[in-house]
């Protein structure tokens, strides 16, 4: 499959893609399954090549990280998909008031149309065929936007799904920064975002031109919320893991960490035990990602430049023989922990997006929670502790897209629960049912009965309609 890169080869596509939606509105159970188990093979398939494709992206991120990161997600997200299809898909009765019946109502469950999906770069498997999936399982049509940052990855997906379905079914289409939003402009029925909070607001805007709906999964700045009941060395562990899988470019990733005063230095000797735990050598390991680009490695460059600037004081952690921001041609970056943050440092207020974390002290929970709460709402919020009445308190005093308690990132594993933000960090979730019903639309249907009496609520009004009424107000 050839690029696409012409507003009229993008039209074409998506007019194909749209005169089959309203041609074919029925998608049955057995070809949503088809549709599915094409997916689930061409992993099981080309799994190998794909993963070298990220790996030539990157530079330095091993198969075995894209196993864990973007196929495990994807294989759960399809076997959910495929066991509970039938169940998803049923008419869903809705009970019938009894001034209403007897009349008989229904949500009937049907495709949207045609779903756009604007994938990014730091999955570049996991984010682009994961909301293609649950948009087959809707019975939608989709068209697929991949990141150019990861063109070896893009042009292999555009190459096998453009094996596997029809154009009017799945298609690619590859190109930059323009064509995305030539992409964003198409009329879809539902247009599905995965990036930074800037490109979603651009992407809503040029939606919205079209009145179509969206899910934006976005990023934004993920606290971990160290309890004074918390054992730090296993935080310490589990906080080095999520932020350094995929080497922080993740976005549920810990942003930043909050923690008792007094207890930096102990979470510093901690967190670089975890790294050494974690990664022996850093160094050309493969386990341990590089970054992106030298773009990208210039701006985390500058964040640390500009923080050490301000007074903030950096420890490198580990990465001997790297350079603390990534210099170098392998571009893998040695962690950092930066303390005494000042309040206006780019660190704590840009999404960061790499293997750095500040490390901020509080004096109480109160202080804790209302740091979060000044801060748009995050996509994820990470807690540590064993004392269930104050996580009970940050569980209800914070709103967040999602939470993991004592652990960081797992709950994007749990196939039922729905994954998305809130806020700067989004709109819309799915994964599971959520998934499956945001990009299918629930059409209510009243059947009304021979024997209805409405036209006791037909004009002429009078004394007969307020007699009726005055029973349903008893009734209702």
């Amino acid at each position: 499959m050839t690029a696409i890169s012409l507003p009229a080869g993008l039209r074409g596509l998506f007019d194909a893609q749209h005169r089959a939606s309203r041609a074919h509105p029925v998608v049955p159970l057995a070809l949503r399954r088809e549709r599915l188990l094409k997916i689930q093979a061409l992993l099981e398939m080309h799994g190998a090549a794909l993963a070298a494709a990220v790996q030539a992206d990157f530079g330095v991120r091993s198969p075995q990280l894209t196993e864990v990161a973007d196929f495990f997600v994807l294989r759960t997200l399809l076997a959910g998909a495929l066991k509970n299809l039938p169940r998803w898909m049923k008419p869903v009765k809705v009970r019938t008031p009894l001034y209403l019946q007897p009349s008989r109502a229904w949500l009937q469950r049907q495709p949207l149309g045609v779903v756009g999906v604007i994938s990014p770069w730091n999955y570049p498997l996991q984010l682009a065929l994961g909301p293609v999936i649950t948009a087959l399982a809707a019975g939608n049509r989709v068209m697929l936007k991949p990141s150019e940052l990861t063109p070896k990855t893009s042009a292999l997906l555009a190459a096998l799904l453009g094996q596997a379905f029809a154009p009017d079914e799945v298609c690619v289409v590859q190109g930059d920064a323009a064509v995305a939003a030539d992409f964003a402009a198409l009329a879809f029925d539902h247009l599905f975002f995965t990036g930074s909070t800037a490109v979603g607001r651009k992407v809503a805007a040029a939606a919205a031109a079209n009145l179509t709906p969206t899910t934006l999964e976005l990023g934004g700045k993920s606290p971990c919320i160290i309890d004074v009941s918390c054992d730090l060395s296993q935080a310490a562990l589990k906080i080095a893991h999520g932020k350094l899988l995929n080497a922080g470019q993740t976005c549920i990733a810990p942003d930043y960490v909050l923690l008792p005063r007094g207890r930096e230095a102990e979470f510093g000797k901690a967190f670089a035990r975890a790294v050494k735990q974690l990664f022996p050598v850093m160094e050309g390991n493969p386990d341990y990602a590089a970054i992106i680009n030298p773009h990208h490695q210039e701006r985390l460059q500058a964040l640390l430049a500009q923080a050490q600037g301000a007074g903030a004081r950096l420890q490198v952690v580990g990465g001997e023989g790297l350079a603390k921001a990534g210099a170098g041609a392998s571009r893998q970056m040695a962690p950092v922990l930066v303390f005494d943050v000042p309040a206006d440092a780019r660190l704590l207020n840009e999404e960061i997006f790499g293997p750095i974390l500040p490390v901020l002290a509080y004096d109480s929970l109160d202080e804790a929670i209302e740091y979060v709460n000044a801060r748009p709402r995050p996509l994820a919020l990470y807690w540590f502790g064993s004392d269930a009445a104050r996580r009970d308190e940050v569980l209800e005093r914070t709103v967040s897209g999602g939470v993991t308690v004592n652990d960081t990132l797992m709950h994007i594993a749990h196939p039922a629960l729905p994954f998305g933000g809130v806020g700067d960090s989004g709109w819309g979730a799915y994964h599971g049912e959520a998934g499956f019903l945001r990009l299918t639309q629930q059409k209510p249907v009243l059947l009304q009965s021979r024997w209805a009496r409405g036209d006791l609520f037909y004009p002429p009004y009078g004394k007969r309609l307020e007699r009726v009424l005055g029973l349903v107000k008893r009734i209702i």
